[in-house]
């Protein structure tokens, strides 16, 4: 069964983007030589798992789709949508259509990307696997943190970390059954 992991950074204080969504206080951590092992994660993945709101934010970048070599779902409550270019929309039985993709036979994961809304949605239901998160040494206070409030308490074990020169530390989790 492929596993479904989130691979994301985020701040001190637990906040994925800022107050109005943006991410642009990462900046300062992508340029520099260090990656973070994000080229050897995106070959280990061929789909693609986000909330509509991750997705628009990433259409309003002015940037080309950077997942294009991937297979893209989006989740979201708006049934009018059903694809464009890269994209499939799941609008409806999400957690069915999310465990079909786990058990879809292929020797590469799922890559949830986010946000709050949708990390919190799979959590709940037991579907994250693993967490790859990248901690950026910077409290921004206001902001949309990695989990919405959820009612499914989840055990994970930490199989390693990681600090890099840029002050950034990756903490990688393993879920624990239960």
């Amino acid at each position: 069964m492929r596993k479904i992991i989130t691979y994301i950074a985020m701040s001190i204080d637990g906040k994925i983007a800022d107050a109005k969504g943006g991410v642009q206080w990462l900046d300062e951590f992508t340029h520099n030589d260090e990656n973070y092992g994000y080229d050897e994660f995106y070959k280990s993945i061929d789909t693609t798992i986000m909330g509509n709101t991750t997705y628009q934010h990433i259409k309003n970048m002015g940037v080309d789709f950077p997942y294009k070599g991937k297979i893209n779902y989006v989740i979201t409550k708006n049934r009018d949508k059903l694809k464009e270019d890269h994209i499939d929309f799941i609008s409806e039985d999400v957690m069915g259509t999310v465990r079909s993709l786990k058990n879809f036979p292929s020797d590469k994961d799922i890559w949830l990307i986010g946000g709050g809304k949708i990390n919190s949605l799979l959590q709940d239901n037991g579907l994250i696997d693993e967490m790859r998160l990248f901690i950026a040494p910077v409290v921004l206070g206001n902001g949309v943190p990695l989990f919405s409030p959820f009612g499914k308490i989840s055990k994970f074990k930490l199989i390693s970390s990681k600090q890099y020169a840029s002050g950034m530390v990756e903490m990688r989790y393993k879920k624990l059954e239960v």
